[in-house]
């Protein structure tokens, strides 16, 4: 397992590479969201080459990470098209001042690296050992992480969908999966992290690679994902009457107050 990590680094360190010249030649960090997904493929790419004994779990395990991590990556890619530079890294942009360069390098990508390798813990360690056959867990797993998956596309879709109505701008998403959670697309997210983990799960001694998707949740949950969009609705006239009626993160019918 040590020379899979050790490809996965390297191969991540050279992404982040790539990915840091591309957002200096566009002159835009929010790059960084798009290399995201990405980054997960190429690290259970390189695990599945390295290791080169291919049992029909890794396959599995390799093609749900793959299927997530393109579909987002052109999800967002297709999104920021024609559009400024996310608040957040135009934020960190101005804040930074001289040092922009280096805290770009170290605490955007290369930081999105290692965390994108801690998240993977569950995948390269499934893939590097032998497990049983195929069995109830990972149907499970697999069930968990296709209804995570499907809840992440819907969300996004019905979320582009409203956008891209001139009659919304200005307005709040309340309606699809969107009445039932304020984030349909991180619950998703975190949702078929976990139904990925519980497919590894059946790979002996792969319980603690649990860090994997307790970082993606407390990520989600508690820094990058919805406390940022919370913040950024926080003065919008809409958003505290929806934050009433409508659950942060689990799917929950809405209040009676909020129909």
């Amino acid at each position: 397992m040590l020379k899979v990590i050790f490809s996965q680094t390297l191969i991540i360190f050279i992404y982040a590479l790539i990915w840091f010249s591309a957002a200096l030649y566009k002159r835009r960090n929010d790059v960084a969201d798009i290399a995201w997904g990405g980054g997960f493929v190429c690290a259970a790419l390189t695990a599945y080459l390295v290791q080169g004994e291919h049992e029909p779990r890794a396959l599995l395990i390799l093609a749900m990470v793959i299927i997530w991590g393109l579909r987002l990556m052109l999800h967002i890619g297709w999104r920021n098209r024609g559009k400024p530079e996310d608040h957040r890294y135009k934020a960190w942009r101005e804040e930074w001042g001289d040092s922009f360069l280096v805290r770009t390098f170290f605490q955007v990508f290369l930081l999105q690296g290692f965390l994108l390798l801690i998240i993977s813990l569950p995948v390269t360690w499934s893939i590097t050992n032998q497990g049983p056959p195929l069995n109830i867990l990972d149907a499970i797993g697999f069930c968990i992480w296709f209804f995570g998956f499907l809840f992440e596309v819907v969300g996004d879709f019905q979320l582009l969908q409203f956008k891209s109505n001139p009659a919304n701008k200005g307005k709040i998403i309340t309606s699809g999966l969107w009445r039932y959670t304020r984030h349909p697309n991180y619950f998703g997210e975190v949702t078929l992290w976990w139904g990925i983990f519980l497919v590894c799960l059946s790979v002996p001694g792969s319980l603690w690679t649990i860090i994997g998707p307790l970082i993606i949740t407390y990520l989600i949950l508690k820094v990058s994902g919805t406390p940022m969009l919370e913040k950024r609705f926080a003065d919008h006239p809409e958003y505290a009457n929806y934050i009433e009626n409508t659950s942060a993160f689990f799917p929950l019918f809405p209040n009676k107050k909020g129909g």
